[in-house]
């Protein structure tokens, strides 16, 4: 069964960040983003734990398309998965 996903604040910043940026660059690129990540927290809260851990407790999925990684945290009592970052994984010109 699909554990509960909860997106952090401060993911949520990062996400608002990187779809202004999209955004002035084409208009319509930043919408292109949201669905590349809101794919990739599908993905995550349908499967966390095939993910590895890359720091203590924190997972990492990587979006399509965009180079972005969604870093998250699973909780098993109660069972939640927390998305508590959203980060560039290369320089953006």
């Amino acid at each position: 069964m699909p554990a509960e996903l909860v997106v952090a604040p401060e993911a949520e910043l990062d996400i608002a960040e990187a779809y202004a940026w999209y955004e002035g660059r084409r208009v319509g690129l930043g919408e292109e983003f949201l669905s590349a990540v809101d794919a990739c927290l599908e993905r995550i809260r349908r499967g966390p734990e095939m993910y590895r851990k890359v720091h203590e407790n924190y997972r990492r999925s990587l979006t399509r398309r965009f180079p972005y990684a969604v870093f998250f945290e699973l909780s098993f009592i109660p069972p939640v998965t927390r998305a508590s970052g959203v980060s560039a994984c290369s320089d953006r010109e």
